[in-house]
This record gives C-alpha cells, structure tokens and sequence, in this order.
C-alpha cells in the first residue's frame, strides 16, 4: 500500500509538473509575443517618421555598422514604392529582390495604411511577423523580425527544463515517500486484537467496527469448533474399533490412537497417503470402492489379529469428498465361528456313527435276520452306543452350559476329598486294566463349585486310565505353595506326541481316532476340563513323553482372583 500511495502521489505531482510547464510556457509565449509586436509597431512608426524627414539616408545609416558595438537589430526595414519595387532594404541589396506588391501586408497597406501579417516557415521552424505602414509620399515602410515557434522555444530550453524537472521529480519522491509513510502509519498500527480502541482515521470507522463483529463470530465460532474437535476425539481416542477418516484422494485426514495401533503408525501420519501407511492393495482398492460406489467392505490380518474393515464414502452437496474407514476386532468372533463350524462339524460327525449303529442293528432284529443266539450281541451293541450317545449329549449340554458362563454359586471345596472321590469312581474300570490309582497330598480348600471341580479330576483321571497301558498307574496328588494350589495327575501311559499337546485340550480332538472310540471316549473330556479351569481362573499345564503324561490344574492363591 505505502508504494502505491508512493507511486500515486509521485505521478500526481509529475503531471502537475508538465501541466504547469505547459501552462507557463503558453502563458509567457503569448504574453512576450504580444509585448514584441507592440514594440515592432512602435519602432515602425518611429522608423516611419524619420524616413519620412531624412530619406534613405536614415536607412542607409541603420546599415552601417559601428564596430564600437556588438548589437545587431533583429529587426528587418523594407521601403517599397507604390509598384511594389523595393527601393531599399536594410539586409538585401534592393536590386536583387522580387516585387513585394502581391504581399498581403504591403497590398493591405496601401489600401487601408496600415497592415500586419504573420507568416510560417517549415523549413526553418519559426515565424516572421509583419507590419507595414503608408508614408506620406504615397510609400510604403514595413518592419519584420523573426520568431522562433514553441517547439523551437522547447528545444531551446531542454537543459533548464530537464534540470528544472529532475529536481522537481527528487522533491516529488521525498516528499512522497514521507506523505506514503505518514498516511500508512496509522493503518500499520492498527490493533485489530482490539478494533474500537484504535484511534484511526474516521474513514475507518465503519471497517473497523465490521471487523469487531467478524471478530466476534469466528471467535464465537473457533471455541465451538474446538469443542467439536475436542468432543470428537475424546469420543474416537476411547474407541476400540480403529478410525480412519481420508479425503476422496485418500490422504489420511483423521487417525485415532485404535487405529495407529492396528495399522502400526504414529500420529504423526496425518497428511500422508493412506496407501504409504497401510500397502494392503486389497484394502486400497475397498478404499477406491467406497469412494466410487458409496461403500464397501473386508476382513484382513494385522499384528495376528483378524479385522473387519467398513469403508463408507463421504458427501457433500451430492460431491464424494472423502471416505470413513471403521476397523472392527473381530479374531474372537471368527475364531468362535470357526469353532461353531467346527463343532457343528464335529457333533454331526460323533452322532451320526452311534446312531447309524443303532439304527443298523435295530434293523437287522427288526427284520428277523439275527439268529437268536446272536440277539444278545446285538442288544448290547444297541445298549453301548445308545448309552455312548448319552454320554456325548451331556457333555455338549454341560459344555454349552460352561460356554454361558452358566454355573452354581461357588463354595469352599476340599480338593484332596474331591480328588479321593474320582479316584475310588474310577477304580472298578481301572482294575479291569490292571491300572492302580493312587491319591496323595494336603486336605487344602478353594472356592469354588464342587460338581465341577469333581468332572475335572474325574475327566483327567478317566483319561490317564484309558490311554494307560496294561499294569500302569495313575498318581493324584494335591499340593500348594506360593505359586497357588495345584491338583496333578499322573499316569504312565502312551503319552501326546509334541506336535499334538497345543491341540488336546481342542474339542473332538484325538491323537489316536481309533482307539479313542475302542474306548468309549466323547473326545470332550479335556475340552470341558478347559473350560472348568477357566471358570476358576485356573491355568493347566501339560508334561508328556513315550514314558507318559503329566497334567497339572494350577489354581491361585486363596484370596487372590486372576
């Protein structure tokens, strides 16, 4: 602004300038014109009257130059008869000059006695005035002198006039880089934090009052947008599911600390291309989706765990200007489906074989087509897979019922007497096999629920007794320390080869399939010792080799709950 008004002023007093020299010079042209054809025509009428008294004496005098002085007129005498023939002339020899009785100034002379003419010359860029009078002896005397045009009186006084404006132009600038910098100063020293307390030019005024308001609504304006900004990430930085908010050329505008976490970025990622941060191109292309077709939807793997990402477009005006990303943490949720499928599966599986041998041999008596000696065998064929049958229906009943988190109130449980009474259950079956079972250790109590706690030692009994071998033993012991109270069994049976032991505890998991349903296993006991020990915040730790295998249910210190 300053070298606009700098600039403004300058070219204001520039033409100022030139409008006055031209003034000036028009105004002294005409007025020393008009001074000098006043004194031509005086001198005419007192060369007129000596000529009149001495002749061409007169004249012949003015010709003659006085080396005394260095004065020369400028001014021209011509003394012309009544036919125009010059008689004399104080500059060419009168012989040699042309008739002048066609001269507008002479002709106009001898007709009216007096005349004045002006006349131009090209060539030489100058003017000649005229003024001729009628003597009394019928003559005619005329006076000339030359006169230089206005261009010519310019060109003459181009120095002073270029000096003259050049130190015009160095005053114009310093005073105008001084008015500029008076005149901006007040408007450089606005306060605009506080508009009405400036004390300003007038003009101002009104702008300055317009700035307050405005000042007024964008800080009305800034507090609720803070509020928004600081509600929106309180709500985003406690949510679990990973946000993610980018522009429709996909550069990350928003992330809240869920998804940094999943996607392994800082904060600082804001600004960047969502694609130099997560290089998933399918992904990237459900981001492209939901931009084009309003939506669009994934599952993917970070860090070992399994997302859903819900891609939705953004608009405005009926314009896509962005896209929201919502990652929702579903590995719980697809590893339960998973074990629904697998379970569903499973179950399918197990009852189906029991039922198709009962359905079988029920056909077959059905049909008359056992011998009646062989009835017998077949009964008990029918009474083994239907009681096998019940067997699997309680524990996937008890096991859904664990799943519900569905269990009695706990109370304090003797677990050395819970233990002495799954062992002498077990015993008779154990005899068969000539498996001893032996219980040891310290009458320690726990709180917890006593049917369940009775199925897991039973479950973990049962199975040391039937992958025992011949002869074998099952060793019980119950103990405690700092580490919390521990039930352990122990058998010398065949043992879970390594690659096995992560997957017993699996439902419907069998090392060995074959034997496992020689046994009359449901392939869920361990399962449902899993799910007893969780229920107690217990942790199982298993120990196996071709010598045999080693469990132990390790329960916390009394008074603690993990």
């Amino acid at each position: 602004m300053t070298k606009k008004i700098f600039r403004s002023i300058l070219a204001a007093s520039a033409a100022v300038l030139l409008a006055s020299l031209v003034i000036v010079m028009g105004c002294l042209y005409n007025y020393f014109g008009t001074v000098q054809e006043k004194q031509l025509k005086d001198e005419l009428w007192l060369a007129a009257y000596a000529v009149e008294e001495s002749g061409q004496d007169y004249l012949e005098k003015l010709t003659l130059r006085d080396y005394r002085y260095t004065w020369t007129p400028d001014y021209r005498l011509t003394w012309i008869a009544p036919d125009g023939t010059v008689l004399f002339d104080t500059v060419d020899p009168a012989g040699q000059m042309d008739n002048h009785a066609d001269r507008i100034e002479v002709r106009e002379a001898f007709a009216a006695g007096e005349s004045r003419s002006v006349r131009y010359s090209a060539t030489l860029t100058q003017r000649t005035l005229y003024y001729a009078r009628l003597l009394n002896n019928a003559t005619v005397l005329r006076i000339s002198v030359s006169q230089a045009t206005l261009p010519v009186l310019l060109l003459a006084m181009l120095q002073p006039i270029l000096l003259v404006g050049l130190l015009a132009i160095i005053l114009s600038a310093a005073l105008a880089g001084w008015m500029a910098k008076r005149i901006v100063r007040p408007l450089n020293s606005l306060d605009l934090e506080n508009p009405l307390e400036n004390d300003a030019y007038e003009e101002l005024a009104p702008l300055l009052r317009r700035i307050h308001q405005q000042r007024r609504q964008i800080s009305a304006q800034v507090r609720n947008l803070q509020e928004k900004t600081d509600e929106f990430e309180q709500i985003t930085g406690h949510m679990k599911e990973g946000l993610v908010l980018l522009d429709n050329g996909g550069t990350i505008l928003s992330i809240n600390p869920a998804a940094q976490r999943i996607f392994g970025v800082e904060p600082s990622c804001h600004g960047q291309r969502f694609l130099t941060v997560d290089k998933d191109h399918s992904l990237y292309l459900a981001i492209q989706t939901a931009l084009e077709d309003g939506h669009s939807e994934i599952r993917a793997k970070r860090s070992d765990r399994e997302f859903q990402f819900d891609v939705s477009g953004i608009e405005s005006d009926g314009l896509v200007i962005g896209a929201a990303l919502l990652a929702f943490d579903v590995t719980e949720q697809a590893a339960a489906e998973r074990s629904r499928r697998e379970f569903t599966a499973n179950v399918s599986h197990e009852l189906k074989t029991p039922l198709q041998s009962i359905l079988g041999s029920a056909e077959l008596l059905k049909n008359g087509l056992v011998r009646p000696e062989d009835i017998p065998r077949f009964a008990e064929l029918i009474h083994t897979e239907a009681a096998r049958l019940v067997a699997l229906v309680d524990d996937i009943i008890h096991l859904s019922r664990l799943d519900e988190g569905a269990a009695p109130p706990k109370e304090p449980v003797d677990l050395l007497e819970t233990a002495e009474r799954a062992a002498a259950a077990l015993r008779d079956g154990a005899a068969k096999k000539r498996v001893q079972i032996s219980v040891a250790g310290e009458h320690i109590q726990i709180d917890g629920v006593p049917s369940f706690l009775y199925e897991m030692i039973y479950n973990l009994c049962d199975n040391a007794v039937k992958y025992n071998v011949e002869g074998g033993h099952v060793d019980i012991s119950v103990s405690g320390g700092k580490q919390g109270v521990a039930v352990t069994v122990a058998d010398t049976g065949i043992g879970i080869p390594a690659e096995y032991q992560d997957r017993i505890f699996e439902r419907f998991f069998r090392v060995d399939k074959s034997r496992s349903k020689a046994s009359g296993g449901t392939g869920l006991g361990l399962s449902i010792v899993k799910h007893i020990a969780q229920y107690h915040h217990a942790a199982i730790e298993l120990r196996s080799d071709t010598g045999g295998s080693t469990i132990s249910v390790v329960f916390p210190p009394c008074g603690t709950d993990e």
